[in-house]
């Protein structure tokens, strides 16, 4: 799958014109390419993580002549798999996202008055 693909994927899932497919695709991509590009982790749940890692300079050899070359220090963009993403590889079953808590209810003093429950009526006898 390519870039092209993905777009036309999801101008079918979203039902959005190919020019919005494109627009959307190239902001989430320029936005990640922006944050690592200084040094910041951008984690998708589910998905994975984009970060930086930094390589240390070290000693190599061209393979052509044999002779040994200085192979500069330099970062490096990588990518980590998360859990959602290793287990479809796997073809294990998506593990669902773990609920939000839901906020905390009003402070008792705040909440209306409960009104209390008027008694049963009594029922007639025939």
């Amino acid at each position: 799958m390519n870039k092209a693909d993905i777009i036309e994927k999801v101008t079918e899932e979203a039902k959005i014109s190919k020019a919005a497919a494109v627009k959307a695709f190239e902001a989430i991509i320029g936005s990640i390419m922006q944050a690592v590009r200084k040094g910041d982790k951008v984690t998708i749940v589910g998905f994975g993580t984009f970060s930086v890692s930094p390589r240390k300079a070290r000693k190599g050899r061209n393979p052509r002549t044999g002779q040994e070359i200085k192979i500069a220090a330099k970062k490096v963009p990588r990518f980590t798999a998360g859990a959602a993403l290793k287990a479809a590889v796997n073809g294990k079953a998506v593990p669902k996202p773990a609920k939000k808590a839901e906020p905390a209810k009003k402070a008792a003093s705040k909440a209306k008055p409960v009104k209390a429950a008027k008694p049963a009526a009594k029922a007639k006898k025939k």
